[in-house]
């Protein structure tokens, strides 16, 4: 059976009548669930609003990034979708709900678009790259894309979103650099 590229992955929490301990990241667990890569940048974001989405985003080579992604604080729909070149799977895409409760932490691999939509107010989300931020390699699609088709469940308000990711382009004209390995994307 073909392992998917995108990982959801359980931490699990030590408590006591102080609360609870995790262990976000560690090398060596984290590899056994097939998540081999060096970090180097922490990222934490603060969305304000329900119903804010951030992406579908990601970083072209040379500085394509691998993320693993995990919720603070609130609420989240956290989505992967499959950008590889010749996949069959290719515009399709997984999702899990990631809470500062469940603890919970999405692994989403080189030529996958990463988003999430808030499902409370002051929601926070922290994650791990394995490349820097490099503005002229940063990339995205629409959130809307009809070829990709994500239900996203938003407030009667609709969604809070960026400048930037009002402007990327849908799918149909997005010439992906990233290539197929052979693992297709499947369910969580």
């Amino acid at each position: 059976m073909t392992d998917s590229p995108v990982k959801l992955i359980s931490t699990k929490r030590f408590g006591d009548d102080r609360g609870w301990f995790t262990e976000t990241y560690n090398e060596v667990t984290w590899a056994k669930y097939g998540v081999a890569c060096r970090f180097v940048q922490d990222n934490h974001s603060l969305s304000a609003f329900t119903g804010t989405i951030r992406g579908i985003h990601f970083q072209t080579p040379p500085h394509a990034q691998v993320k693993l992604v995990r919720c603070s604080r609130g609420r989240i729909i956290d989505y992967a979708v499959d950008l590889r070149k010749g996949s069959p799977t290719y515009g399709q895409h997984v999702s899990a709900e990631l809470t500062a409760e469940n603890g919970l932490q999405l692994f989403v691999p080189v030529g996958f678009g990463h988003a999430f939509v808030t499902l409370e107010p002051d929601t926070e989300v922290q994650y791990k790259v394995s490349d820097v931020y490099a503005p002229q390699c940063d990339g995205g699609i629409r959130w809307d894309c009809p070829d990709i088709g994500i239900d996203w469940p938003l407030p009667a308000s609709g969604p809070t979103l960026s400048d930037k990711d009002v402007k990327l382009p849908t799918l149909a004209g997005f010439d992906s650099p990233f290539v197929y390995d052979g693992n297709p994307l499947l369910p969580l």
